[in-house]
Parts: C-alpha cells; sequence; structure tokens
C-alpha cells in the first residue's frame, strides 16, 4: 500500500512539474516577448522623442523668426512715417541746392584729372626702375649659377679624384691583407702536406709490406692447394655453383609486388574501359531502349561483353609470377617460368584487341555517319581512330618484348644474354609509348564528349556513359604513366640482376646451376639450423621494462636499501650467535640425557635383579611387590623426568612407557616447538621489515605528497593573486570605458547645443542679411 501511495505521489508531482515545466517555458516565452515589445517600445520612444526634440527646436526658430519679423515691419513703418515730410521738404530746396552742386562738381573733375595725370606719370617711372631692377638681377643671377656650376664642376672632379684614390688605397690594402692571409694559408698548407706526405709515404711503406707478404702467402697457398684456376675459363667456371643472394631475391619480390599492384589497375581500368564502351553501343547513336541497334553495333557490344575472360587473366598471371619469386627461390629469366604464362595471357588479350579493333573503327565511321555528327566532332572522331590503331601497335610490340623475355625460361638458347638490357629498354621505351597514346586517347576522348554533350539529342544516359568511360581512361592513362615509371626506375637493376652467375661469369648457362645453388643452400641452412645453439633463458624485454618502471617509480632509496641490508648482517650475525649458543645447550642437554638414560637404565636393570633373586611365598606377594617396585622406580626417576620434559606421560594402563619412546617423543616435542618459535619469528621480523619498508615508503610519500602541497599552494596563491590583479584591471577598465562613454555623452550634449546655437545664429544672420537686402532695395 504504501509503495502504491508512493508511486501516486510520484505520478502526481511527475504530472505537476510537466505542467509548471510547460508553464514555465509559456512564460519565458512571454518574457522574451515582452522584452521584445519593451525594447522595440524604448527604440520608438527614443525616436519619438528624437523627432520631439527636432519640433522644438523648429519652434523656437520659427518663434524667433516671428519675432524678427515683427520688429522689421515696426522698423519699416516708422521709416515709411519719417520718410513722408522729409520728401515735401526736399522738393523745396532741391532746385536752389542743384546750382551749388554743379560748381563743385566742376571744381571736383579738375582736380581729379590732375591726380590722374600725376598718378600715371609716377606708374611710368615705377615701371621702368622695375624692369631695370630686374634686367640687372638677371644678370647677376645667371653670373651666379655658372660660377655655381663650375664651382660645383670643380668640387665633383675633386670628389671623384678624391674617391678613387680613396678607393684604390683600400682596395690595395684589402688586396695586402688578402694576400697575406694566403701566403699564411698557403704556408699552413705546405707544412700540413708535407705531415700528410710523411704520413702517406709510411702508410704506402707499410700497405707494401703487408700486400707483398700476404702476396708472398697467397701464391704459396695457391701453389700448394689449387691446382688450376677454374675461373679463368669460362667453360670451368660455368660449372661453379653461385652463392645465393638474400637481398637480390627480397628486392626482387618487392619488386614483383609493385608490379602486380600496377597490372591490379592496369586490368581494373582497361575492364572499367570496355564495359562503359559496350554501355555507350547501346545508346549511342541510336539508344536500344528506343529503336534497333544497327548489325555492327550489336557485334562490337557481344565482343566487348567477353572482355572480362581475356583480362582478368593478365592479373591472374602476374599473380603467378609474384608467387613464383620468393626468398627460396632464384630470380633470373631462365627460371622466372611463370612469365611465359603471362606472355600467353597478354597474346590471348592481343588476339581480343585485334578482333575488336575493325568494330571499333567501324562503329566511329558509322558515327560520323550520323545526321547529328558535326564535322568538329567527325574530326575527333578520326583522330580516336588513329590513336587507337597506335594503341593496339604499342601492346602488340610490347608482348612480342614480354614473350622475346620468356623465352630463356623454357627455350634456353632462343635469346642469347647479351640480348637482355635491350630488350628491356625496348619494353621500357614501349610502355612510355603507351603512356603518350593513352594521354592522347583521353585528350580526344574528353573533346568528343564536351562535343556531344552539346547536341540537342544528347541524353542523361550519353552524359554519364561519357563521363564513366573519361574517368577509366584517366585511370588508364595513370596506370600507364606509373607502369612506365617503374620500369624506367628499375631497368638498370633488372639489367644487371636478372641474371647473375658463379664468380666472373657472365650468367646461368641452365636452371639446373639454379636447381643445385638451391639444395646447396637448404643444406647449408639445415647446417647452420643443426649447429645453433639454443639461447639462454632471460628475462622478455616486456617484463624488463615493466621491473624497471616499478623499480623507477620506487619510493625506496639506495640509503634505505643498504641501511636494510646492513640491519639484516647484523641480524644474520645475532642470529649465528644464537645458533651457535642453542646447538652448545643442545649438546649439553644430549650428554645429560644420555647420563639420565643411562642412570634410568641402571636403576631398571638393578630392579630386575632385585626382582629376580629374592623367594616370593606366593603370588600376591609376588603381585604386589610388583606394582610397588615400579612406583619406586617412577617415584625414582620422576624427578630426572621432570628435569628434561617438564611433564609425565601416563598411559591408560599405568604402565610406564618405554626409555626410547619417551625420548623420542620428547625430542619430536621439542623440535616441533623450535620449527615453529623459529617460523613464527621469521614471520614477525619479514612483517617487521616489511612495515618499516612501508613506514619509510609513507614517509617519503608524505614528504613528496608535503612538498607538492606547497608548490600548488604556491601556485595557487599565484593564481589567486593574478585573478585579482585581473578583476581589478577588469574593474579599472569598466571604470575608465564609463567614465569614457560618460564624457562621450557629455561631449555629445554639449557639440548638440553648440549645433543647435550655431544653427540659431545663422537663421539669425540670414534674417538679417535679408532684412539689409529688402532695405537697400528698398532705397
Amino acid at each position: 500500500m504504501a509503495s502504491a501511495e508512493l508511486q501516486g505521489k510520484y505520478q502526481k508531482l511527475a504530472q505537476e512539474y510537466s505542467k509548471l515545466r510547460a508553464q514555465n517555458q509559456v512564460l519565458k516565452k512571454g518574457v522574451v516577448d515582452e522584452q521584445a515589445s519593451s525594447a522595440a517600445l524604448k527604440e520608438q520612444l527614443k525616436m519619438k522623442d528624437q523627432s520631439l526634440r527636432k519640433l522644438q527646436q523648429e519652434m523656437d526658430s520659427l518663434t524667433f523668426r516671428n519675432l524678427q519679423l515683427a520688429r522689421r515691419v515696426e522698423l519699416l513703418q516708422e521709416e515709411l512715417a519719417l520718410s513722408e515730410p522729409r520728401g515735401k521738404k526736399n522738393k523745396k530746396s532741391g532746385d536752389a541746392s542743384s546750382q551749388l552742386s554743379q560748381e563743385q562738381k566742376s571744381v571736383f573733375d579738375e582736380d581729379l584729372q590732375k591726380k590722374i595725370e600725376e598718378n600715371e606719370r609716377l606708374h611710368i617711372q615705377f615701371f621702368e626702375a622695375d624692369e631695370q631692377h630686374r634686367h640687372v638681377e638677371a644678370e647677376l643671377r645667371g653670373r651666379l649659377a655658372t660660377l655655381e656650376a663650375e664651382a660645383a664642376q670643380h668640387q665633383a672632379v675633386v670628389d671623384g679624384l678624391t674617391r678613387r684614390y680613396m678607393d684604390t688605397i683600400e682596395r690595395l690594402q684589402s688586396d695586402k691583407a688578402r694576400l697575406e692571409v694566403k701566403s699564411q694559408t698557403l704556408e699552413k698548407e705546405a707544412k700540413e702536406c708535407r705531415l700528410r706526405t710523411e704520413e702517406c709515404q709510411l702508410q704506402l711503406k707499410n700497405l707494401h709490406e703487408d700486400l707483398s707478404g700476404r702476396l708472398e702467402d697467397s701464391l704459396s697457398v695457391i701453389s700448394e692447394k689449387v691446382p688450376f684456376n677454374d675461373t679463368k675459363y669460362s667453360q670451368y667456371n660455368a660449372l661453379n655453383v653461385p652463392l645465393h643472394n638474400r637481398r637480390h631475391q627480397l628486392k626482387m619480390r618487392d619488386l614483383a609486388g609493385q608490379a602486380l599492384a600496377l597490372v591490379q589497375d592496369l586490368v581494373t581500368a582497361l575492364l572499367n574501359f570496355h564495359t562503359y564502351t559496350e554501355q555507350r553501343t547501346q545508346i549511342f547513336p541510336v539508344d536500344s531502349a528506343i529503336d534497333a541497334v544497327s548489325p555492327l553495333n550489336q557485334k562490337f557490344s557481344r565482343h566487348l561483353h567477353e572482355n572480362a575472360s581475356y583480362v582478368r587473366p593478365l592479373e591472374e598471371g602476374m599473380l603467378q609470377v609474384f608467387e613464383s619469386v620468393t626468398e627460396n627461390t632464384v630470380t633470373v629469366l631462365e627460371t622466372t617460368v611463370k612469365l611465359k604464362t603471362f606472355s600467353e595471357h597478354l597474346t590471348s588479350y592481343m588476339c581480343f584487341l585485334r578482333k575488336i579493333l575493325p568494330y571499333q573503327l567501324k562503329s566511329l565511321e558509322e558515327e560520323c555517319e550520323s545526321p547529328l555528327c558535326t564535322p568538329a566532332l567527325t574530326a575527333r572522331n578520326l583522330e580516336l581512330s588513329q590513336d587507337m590503331r597506335k594503341m593496339t601497335a604499342v601492346l602488340e610490340k610490347l608482348r612480342t618484348y614480354v614473350a622475346l623475355l620468356a623465352l630463356p625460361s623454357t627455350e634456353p638458347d632462343g635469346l642469347l644474354q647479351t640480348n637482355y638490357s635491350s630488350i628491356l629498354t625496348h619494353v621500357g621505351a614501349a610502355l612510355h609509348g603507351f603512356h603518350d597514346v593513352m594521354k592522347d586517347i583521353s585528350k580526344r576522348y574528353s573533346q568528343k564528349a564536351a562535343l556531344e554533350h552539346e547536341l540537342p539529342t544528347a541524353t542523361q544516359k550519353l552524359v554519364t556513359t561519357n563521363d564513366c568511360i573519361l574517368s577509366s581512361l584517366v585511370a588508364l592513362t595513370s596506370a600507364a604513366g606509373k607502369m612506365a615509371s617503374f620500369f624506367s626506375n628499375n631497368v638498370g637493376y633488372l639489367t644487371a640482376s636478372l641474371s647473375y652467375g658463379p664468380r666472373a661469369a657472365s650468367g646461368f648457362t641452365s636452371p639446373r646451376a639454379a636447381e643445385c645453388m638451391l639444395r646447396y643452400k637448404q643444406k647449408a641452412a639445415a647446417y647452420v639450423q643443426a649447429v645453433r645453439k639454443p639461447l639462454v633463458e632471460s628475462v622478455p624485454y616486456a617484463e624488463a621494462l615493466a621491473n624497471r618502471r616499478v623499480l623507477l617509480s620506487s619510493t625506496e632509496s639506495r640509503e634505505g636499501l643498504a641501511q636494510q641490508v646492513q640491519q639484516s648482517l647484523e641480524k644474520i650475525s645475532k642470529l649465528e650467535q644464537e645458533k651457535e649458543h642453542w646447538m652448545l645447550e643442545a649438546q649439553l642437554a644430549k650428554v645429560k640425557l644420555e647420563r639420565g638414560t643411562q642412570r634410568l637404565a641402571d636403576t631398571l636393570r638393578s630392579g630386575g635383579q632385585q626382582e629376580g633373586a629374592a623367594p616370593g611365598p606366593g603370588a600376591p606377594a609376588h603381585a604386589h611387590a610388583e606394582p610397588a617396585q615400579q612406583s619406586a622406580s617412577v617415584v625414582s626417576a620422576g624427578p630426572l623426568l621432570s628435569l628434561l620434559v617438564g611433564m609425565v606421560t601416563r598411559t591408560s594402563d599405568g604402565e610406564v612407557p618405554d626409555a626410547e619412546s619417551r625420548e623420542d617423543l620428547i625430542k619430536n616435542h621439542y623440535m616441533a616447538r623450535i620449527a615453529e618459535l623459529t617460523s613464527q619469528l621469521q614471520v614477525a621480523d619479514s612483517k617487521s621489515v616489511h612495515f618499516y619498508a612501508e613506514c619509510r615508503a609513507l614517509s617519503k610519500r608524505l614528504a613528496l605528497a608535503e612538498r607538492s602541497k606547497d608548490s600548488l599552494t604556491e601556485e595557487m596563491r599565484l593564481a589567486s593573486q593574478s585573478v585579482s590583479r585581473l578583476q581589478d584591471e577588469l574593474t579599472t577598465t569598466k571604470r575608465s570605458y564609463e567614465d569614457q562613454l560618460s564624457m562621450m555623452s557629455d561631449h555629445l550634449c554639449s557639440m548638440n547645443e553648440t549645433l543647435s546655437r550655431q544653427r540659431e545664429e545663422i537663421d539669425t544672420l540670414k534674417l538679417c542679411s535679408r532684412g539689409n537686402s529688402k532695405k537697400n532695395k528698398s532705397r
């Protein structure tokens, strides 16, 4: 019930939580919307405030202009009121004053004429004096310029001579210093050369003596051991077995692997090219989905459909060649039998190419005869047909050279060894020619595809197929280029190493020498394997590294270990002393035991003799006497046994045990007790040593932890200081930015005030200028 109630409460809380969460999301959205609306309203309020300020400024300027206009109207009215009575008075006095003004005007005219004449004369004199001064100044300036030019020339000549003399002096001084350094270096080199000459003469003398001695020894060995020199004659040297070159085999296997990868790329590109060409014959010039394809293209497509059966064997043949090149074989042309298989597959592929070439050429001609074919497309088709013929010819040439290289493995007399290098060179040239032809085909086909894409009947299927053919041609060109560069880089090595023979011979005469060499190599490997001694077991490298890390990471120091060794030595010496002491004690106890045993035996013997000698009246007396004697013997032997054992062992019958069994029991008890105490002592000692080492390690770890704690405390203190400094800088920067913002706002306010004041002044000045202009016009 309680769990059900809790579950119900939990569900209610979950529902309320989901409701509150949904309400919270709605409230958050509402708050965000309200904040956005408040921001928009604030922006509108700011814009309204600005527009209000502008309207207030315009209102103030209009009121000011109205006041100015009102004042101007008042002034004009006053002037008009004053000008009306003056006009009436001027009409009366105008006639009387006109006569006086005519007389004054004639006097003024005469004076003005005199002043004009005098001014003209003064101007003429001033002009003449000015012209004379300019002429004299020009002459003097010309003389000064010529003198300065002559002085500059003289100074330049003097400077040039001085510079030349200084350069000559510096050059001579540098030549002198260089010659002195050169003479010193030459003297040093001459001394070194003399010393080297003496050393070389001494070495030459020593070498001459050494070589003469070796020559005498070699001649004596040859005269004694060698009946004749078999390497001198090729017939005899051919019988020698060559050495097995493992590096040569590894290098040849690497080259065969690279050639296999290149042939695989070439096979993939050829498969794609033939397959996409087959698809193209079904699409262009007539789509098989719309109309029937011509019989020529049907046969061409049928032949192209069989390309995999001719192209795939090339990869298989090269794979067989690669698998035949191993470390335990000899790779030369005479032993590479699988090269014949690759040559046969290449021949079958060439037959396939010769079979499809006429169909391909006729298909291109059929495309040219199509009504949709343009002259440019026809030209591209003709060029492409010529390139296809070239490709077939180049591959035919390559097939011929590969067949020649495969001859030595099947017919040793079919190809001379002297022709190996020339055939390999021709193979490289054929591969380069194949690469060039493929580049031309790729270029022509790209141009052809571009022209076909421009045709109005070009479909998306044709465009896609052309792109696939172009990509396969690019891959084929790349593979041909890689093969050509690979063969060019390794043709020297192949020429030098494809046929090697015994000692100074030119090559193998037959593959039997290779078989014999491999047999000897296997025998030598078996012999070395037989005489090879097993290595002593050692610690594995990974375990040694782990132990080294443990030793390096241990906190035990060298002094601590030395101290432990010293303590162990002291304990060993003490234990040796205790051992000697207890051995002596054991000997004394043994002597005492022997004496006690002897006494006990004597006592028991004497008791037995007394019992046998005493006459008994009857059986009861004898029965009573025997327990009494046994008890007496036990009582007499009791102190001795208490000294030896510390306890008396009683049997169930009350009989006294035998002396030897009791001695063995005592001995076994003490030996077990000693062994137990020794083991406990050793365990306690090892625990104490272990605890002591752990305490030392913990103390050192504690010291290291204290140091790290101090360093971390210091780093934390520095970090806190840097944080506080950065906070201070932040507050300072923030305060400075706030001050700058306040200053900028104040500056903007003052600038606005000055601008408004200047606008008012400009407006007043404009009004004044307009009023003055109106007054002047009215006057």
